[in-house]
């Protein structure tokens, strides 16, 4: 069950100009399901992405970074759930090759225009034929309202549909920002076992979209973690239309902080949404370290405790066993760190200091905090200014379960 995850009404997706959407069934893995998305991208769209760091990622993240690094214009994605071409060899990547140029010559496009993307079980044989013969109904398809029609289409394991939509307004004209995420399970950050897709109305000039996809990528999917997997097919994608007459050539463009924010705003509600519907989820948890001496020394900290099982097993049974968040900090890799001068709080309450328990914590107060279905989870090194946050989840036995049950 997710955990307080808020969809929009479909009234209030908003769509982009200059982007289309179809789904269509195809097949891939299941009868009667929506597993087959094409994004049709206007003349003039610049269009960034960010992949797995897994070494062994998957022939369609191959095949994209190809197509971006061969500098024509991106026109068209297509997705497909249920079957990730992923350990596939030779032939995945001739599969995604072909994925494309059917999708290239339905559309009147070079094979090198269309991005491909897949998700689901890992190294079982991409079924082109099937993809090939949905790729019809969804061009017929397409339209620029169907991005809640999207978010379900990519979907596996999620039980709920991730969307953020919303508008800013700035230099005199209104940017909206539009985007649907995917992701369950195998979430670890660099990245995680997700599909993001976000989508703008502005214009961004192609170097400086790549950049900015790196830079929201950093404070959202890469800041998210449900079991410390990495996925061998994560991909986020960031796509700038043009359409809305802002036109954005750098960061000093008096427009570019107020669109910056909103992606970022987007990004990060959409990388939060796929922790709240982590598999077998019951809380979602907020990690914060500060006072440490650097980003890098919060970070081990806080992705040592969020991937814990001992940790996310007591959040689970709502058993302030606390001492296993101190020990993760303690195998965090900081050699010279003093633990003397740690301090641990759970919300408002505070746990530890000094090296040990706080003489005021009453294990009824950390109970009532670890009972909630939203925790955070504060952490004080005491050794510097720097902080960040991570978030994460609790084990439960759902989350066996549904890993287990997954290719039945």
């Amino acid at each position: 069950m997710a955990v307080n995850l808020s969809i929009p009404p479909e009234s209030e997706v908003l769509a982009v100009a200059g982007v289309e959407i179809g789904v269509a069934e195809a097949g891939v893995r299941k009868a009667n399901r929506r597993d087959l998305t094409v994004f049709r991208l206007a003349e003039g769209s610049t269009v960034a992405g960010v992949f797995t760091r897994n070494r062994f990622r998957a022939a369609p993240v191959q095949v994209c970074l190809e197509h971006l690094a061969a500098g024509a214009p991106i026109r068209a994605l297509v997705v497909n759930t249920g079957n990730a071409n992923a350990g596939t060899g030779a032939q995945g990547l001739a599969d995604a090759r072909a994925v494309c140029a059917a999708l290239a010559r339905l559309m009147g496009l070079q094979d090198g225009q269309v991005l491909p993307f897949s998700t689901g079980v890992i190294m079982e044989p991409l079924p082109v034929d099937r993809i090939a013969a949905g790729l019809p109904a969804a061009l017929e398809n397409l339209s620029p309202d169907n991005w809640v029609q999207a978010a379900h289409g990519i979907m596996t394991t999620d039980t709920l549909p991730k969307i953020h939509s919303a508008r800013v307004a700035t230099g005199g004209k209104t940017v909206t920002v539009t985007g649907v995420s995917k992701g369950a399970g195998m979430i670890r950050p660099n990245m995680a076992t997700m599909l993001g897709y976000l989508a703008t109305d502005a214009g961004i000039a192609q170097p400086l979209l790549a950049e900015l996809a790196h830079e929201l990528a950093d404070v959202s999917f890469n800041r998210i973690t449900v079991d410390g997997d990495t996925s061998t097919n994560d991909s986020f994608v960031l796509i700038a239309t043009g359409q809305s007459g802002v036109a954005i050539d750098s960061r000093s463009h008096p427009d570019f902080p107020a669109v910056r924010e909103a992606l970022a705003r987007a990004a990060t509600d959409l990388a939060q949404k796929i922790v709240r519907d982590a598999e077998g989820a019951t809380k979602f948890i907020t990690i914060r370290v500060q006072e440490a001496g650097s980003t890098e020394e919060a970070l081990k900290v806080a992705y040592a405790v969020a991937h814990s099982p001992l940790v996310k097993t007591a959040f689970y049974a709502s058993d302030p066993n606390l001492g296993r968040i101190l020990a993760a900090v303690g195998y965090a890799g900081i050699e010279d760190l003093d633990t003397a001068g740690i301090r641990l709080w759970l919300d408002d309450v505070l746990v530890a200091e000094g090296g040990g328990r706080n003489p005021a914590y009453r294990e009824e107060d950390g109970q009532r905090v670890m009972k909630q279905a939203e925790i955070l989870v504060r952490i004080a090194l005491g050794r510097g200014q720097a902080c960040d946050t991570v978030y994460t989840c609790d084990f439960s036995h759902d989350y066996v379960s549904i890993n287990a049950d997954y290719r039945s």
